[in-house]
C-alpha cells in the first residue's frame, strides 16, 4: 500500500481578550518561531481572535470576506506554504453572527467555512445569546485528504462525527476554548470519536487565563484512530507537530469493517414492568 503521510502542526494560545490584533502578532510569533519546514497543515484554536468571552464576541465580529483575520491567515499559508484549519473567527453575516472556521489552502485561498452546530449556552455561558447555529457540517478536502470540521462543544453530539466518518473522512477536527475544570470529558470524548469512527484525530483548545476566574484547560493532542496519543501539549502556548501515516489507518479499516456492521435502525423497545 503506498504511504500517505502528512505533517501536522497544533497551536495552543492563550488569546488576548477582545483584541484581535494583538492575537494576530501572538500566532505570527509562534509560527515564526516553531513551525516546523515541510508541514502539511497548521490548525488554531476556537475563537483565538477575541478569546472565551461571550459578551465581547460582538465587538470583535469580522465580515468574512474582509476579515483582518482571515486576510493574516491567507499571507501566513503562502508564506510558509501550509495549509490552515483557522481556528474560529466570530463571523458577522448580515444581521447574524456566526462562531466560524475559516479553511484556506496552501496558495493562501479561502476554500470553506464551517460554522458551529451546537452552541454552548450553560454554566454561565451564553454563546447561543449572541451566536447563531451553523446550517451543516462540512468536509474539507486537502491535498487529498478529507477533514470533517467541528468546534468544541460539538464533541459531545457523536452523531455529527459518525456522519464525517460516513462520508469519507480520513480526519476529525475539533477547534476548541475547554473549561479547565472539565478535563476528563475532553480527554474522553475526542479519544473515543477518533477510535469509535476509526479516524485520527485533532483535538485542539486554548490554554490560560480567560477572565473572572476562568482557565482553558489546554492539553491539545492528535490522537490516531485507536486512541493513542501522537503529540500533546499540557498547558502552555506553542506548537506541537507529528507525522501520521493514513495508509495504516487505511489498513486497519480493511481488517476491521465496524461500518459494514451499522444497523438501519436502532429503535428502542421500551418495556413496562409493574
Amino acid at each position: 500500500m503506498e504511504q500517505k503521510e502528512i505533517k501536522i502542526s497544533i497551536l495552543q494560545m492563550s488569546s488576548v481578550i477582545g483584541d484581535i490584533e494583538a492575537n494576530i502578532n501572538k500566532v505570527n510569533n509562534l509560527v515564526f518561531d516553531s513551525l516546523p519546514q515541510d508541514c502539511d497543515i497548521l490548525v488554531l484554536p476556537e475563537v483565538w481572535t477575541v478569546g472565551w468571552s461571550c459578551n465581547k464576541f460582538l465587538d470583535c465580529a469580522e465580515d468574512i470576506i474582509n476579515s483582518r483575520s482571515v486576510n493574516f491567515l491567507k499571507e501566513l499559508a503562502k508564506k510558509y506554504n501550509v495549509n490552515i484549519i483557522g481556528g474560529s473567527i466570530i463571523e458577522n453575516r448580515g444581521d447574524k453572527y456566526y462562531n466560524t472556521t475559516p479553511v484556506i489552502n496552501r496558495s493562501g485561498d479561502l476554500v470553506t467555512t464551517y460554522s458551529k452546530n451546537h452552541l454552548y449556552s450553560y454554566y454561565g455561558c451564553d454563546e447561543g445569546k449572541y451566536i447563531t447555529v451553523g446550517d451543516s457540517p462540512v468536509m474539507v478536502e486537502l491535498d487529498g485528504v478529507n477533514y470533517g470540521l467541528t468546534i468544541c462543544y460539538d464533541i459531545r453530539f457523536p452523531e455529527i462525527y459518525r456522519a464525517y466518518r460516513k462520508s469519507g473522512a480520513d480526519i476529525l477536527v475539533n477547534c476548541a476554548a475547554w473549561g479547565s475544570k472539565k478535563p476528563i470529558p475532553w480527554e474522553v470524548m475526542t479519544k473515543s470519536r477518533a477510535v469509535e469512527n476509526q479516524c485520527y484525530m485533532i483535538a485542539l483548545t486554548q490554554c490560560g487565563y480567560i477572565e473572572n476566574g476562568e482557565y482553558n484547560l489546554g492539553e491539545s493532542r492528535i490522537i490516531d484512530y485507536k486512541g493513542d496519543e501522537l503529540s500533546y501539549i499540557k498547558d502552555i502556548e506553542g506548537i506541537s507537530t507529528c507525522t501520521i501515516n493514513l495508509s495504516e489507518m487505511y489498513e486497519f479499516r480493511d481488517k476491521c469493517k465496524i461500518l459494514n456492521d451499522i444497523k438501519d435502525n436502532y429503535e428502542v423497545k421500551v418495556l413496562c414492568t409493574k
